[in-house]
């Protein structure tokens, strides 16, 4: 976990915001942010670069990082094991994914999926399809 020096009023999500796949993830994400609790943020918006010079871009494009309001970044599956215990509507999924000893198949899961989000979008982002 990286700890970023700017502490957020609110959790934070860092997404890829030219990424069909990711924005329509992240839509999900805010119509089951019932109470508003989450901030959304496209790795693109140059404030990410100001507020949080400790998270590197490559680590970005790879996956959604949730930056909490202590400033604890978790990327990956670790911020959607996150976003589980944060979001009600999330919450029976929450036992699945905190399962011991699971985080490692979630990862390998999560990072299947990421890499490749283009190819599941139906399409690509201003005509390209490279990350």
């Amino acid at each position: 976990m990286i700890v970023t020096r700017t502490k957020p009023a609110h959790d934070t999500v860092l997404y890829d915001g030219r990424c069909p796949f990711c924005v329509r993830r992240i839509d999900t994400l805010r119509r089951l942010d019932l109470r508003g609790r989450l901030r959304f943020t496209s790795l693109h918006d140059d404030t990410v670069a100001r507020d949080f010079p400790e998270l590197p871009r490559e680590l970005l494009l790879e996956e959604m990082v949730v930056v909490d309001t202590r400033g604890n970044a978790r990327g990956g599956a670790t911020a959607l094991r996150y976003l589980s215990t944060r979001l009600p509507p999330l919450w029976p999924l929450a036992p699945l994914l905190h399962l011991p000893f699971s985080l490692p198949a979630w990862n390998w899961l999560y990072r299947l999926v990421a890499a490749n989000r283009m190819r599941l979008s139906g399409g690509c982002a201003e005509g390209r399809c490279r990350v």
